[in-house]
């Protein structure tokens, strides 16, 4: 016989729908992410901003210079070389002294060129006196010949053999000067003054007039000059910077400093002398020549030194620390500026012309402009940034750059 299942004397708890519990987990996500969101919110809100240390710039009158680079030359240069052969007798200097137009510095033997000028006088002085006797004898049948004491004929002979011994008497005289010549270059001279070098030849040498050796070599230098080459392209832009006013001329004649190799500025100032008028079509440059005073004969031939050319002034010139400027890989350059909202702002400036440790900038910024010259590790565009302290004005930077 089946039993009856017996019913529970507990409660039974109530089914809970599905749809209830689907809703309360949707309620739970939706507080977690809005509690999440305002975290996120609030911390973008108070983002720290960036220290950093800025110029602000300023217009100012600058004197524009290039450097440029070569070996110095005396201003005259001579080598001694005898103009007759012979054996040399005497040197009558001493080498590495300086010496004196028209000193003499070598002796060769006279004695052959003394004995051919001795010649040549007694050849001329014969010929005088048959000039002489001609002319006497010219003019004795000019009175005959009136009385017919003498023809014609001999009278015009009389008085073209006086023409003849006239010509033979002028051309003894050249002989004799030739050889009075050929006998003072057995003195050779200096024919500048300056320093002379190391002699090429001793007492007793013999030497030639067609010699390719010179016997030594006087430079003179007092002055020294400095031929150095430029880019025509700089050479361009300036032109264009002088015709648009932006640059002032110096002018011909403006003032050279001189850097000597050891870093020293040497304490004459030199001139430009002149700039030459066409390109080396190998090199696309132009020569450029400076005197510079020497008389303590400080500066040797053959130095290495810098010039400091003085190009133009510039009234409206912006410089930006060259810490400042970054370069890209096309060459162009990048500043960080301070924006009016205190934010970091990348602007792109054209920068081509360094001023000791500054670059002059002549597109991209303005005059108010505040660049950022500490703290760039940290900064991008956008980037909320705080000047740390007083910013530097580009005035006193410059000022203490020079």
């Amino acid at each position: 016989m089946n039993r009856l299942p017996i019913p529970s004397d507990r409660p039974r708890a109530p089914a809970r729908p599905l749809h209830r519990r689907a809703s309360l987990a949707l309620v739970v996500l939706a507080v977690s992410l809005q509690a999440g969101c305002g975290q996120r919110g609030a911390s973008g809100a108070g983002a720290a901003a960036v220290e950093v240390g800025v110029v602000t710039l300023a217009e100012q009158s600058i004197v524009q210079h290039t450097e440029l680079s070569g070996r110095l030359s005396a201003i005259k240069v001579a080598e001694v070389r005898p103009q007759i052969g012979g054996i040399v007798r005497k040197r009558l200097f001493t080498e590495g002294s300086d010496v004196k137009a028209g000193q003499v510095l070598y002796q060769i033997d006279p004695a052959t060129y003394q004995a051919a000028y001795d010649q040549a006088r007694g050849t001329l002085a014969k010929a005088q006196a048959t000039l002489a006797s001609a002319k006497t004898k010219a003019d004795r049948y000019a009175e005959l010949v009136k009385i017919n004491a003498v023809s014609r004929q001999d009278y015009d002979d009389a008085v073209a053999a006086v023409r003849e011994d006239a010509a033979d008497v002028i051309a003894d005289q050249a002989s004799l000067e030739s050889a009075r010549v050929n006998l003072g270059y057995t003195r050779i001279v200096a024919p500048v003054s300056g320093r002379i070098g190391a002699s090429s030849v001793t007492e007793g040498a013999l030497v030639t007039a067609d010699q390719t050796t010179a016997l030594a070599t006087i430079q003179a230098i007092d002055e020294m000059y400095l031929d150095v080459s430029r880019a025509s392209a700089d050479w361009l832009k300036l032109r264009r910077a002088f015709a648009s006013g932006r640059l002032k001329t110096a002018g011909s004649g403006a003032a050279v400093k001189l850097l000597l190799e050891d870093g020293a500025e040497y304490e004459q100032a030199g001139t430009l002398q002149f700039s030459d008028i066409t390109v080396d079509a190998t090199t696309g440059s132009v020569t450029l020549r400076m005197i510079f005073p020497n008389p303590d004969h400080a500066l040797l031939p053959g130095m290495f030194v810098r010039a400091r050319l003085d190009e133009g002034t510039d009234d409206h010139a912006l410089l930006v620390p060259q810490l400042a400027v970054t370069r890209r890989s096309d060459g162009g350059a990048t500043v960080f500026v301070v924006d009016e909202k205190s934010n970091a702002k990348q602007a792109a400036v054209k920068a081509d012309t360094a001023y000791g440790d500054q670059w002059i900038v002549t597109q991209g910024l303005k005059a108010g402009d505040r660049v950022i010259v500490s703290g760039l590790q940290q900064v991008r565009s956008g980037t909320p940034v705080r000047i740390a302290g007083d910013d530097t004005s580009a005035a006193t930077a410059a000022s203490a750059a020079h």
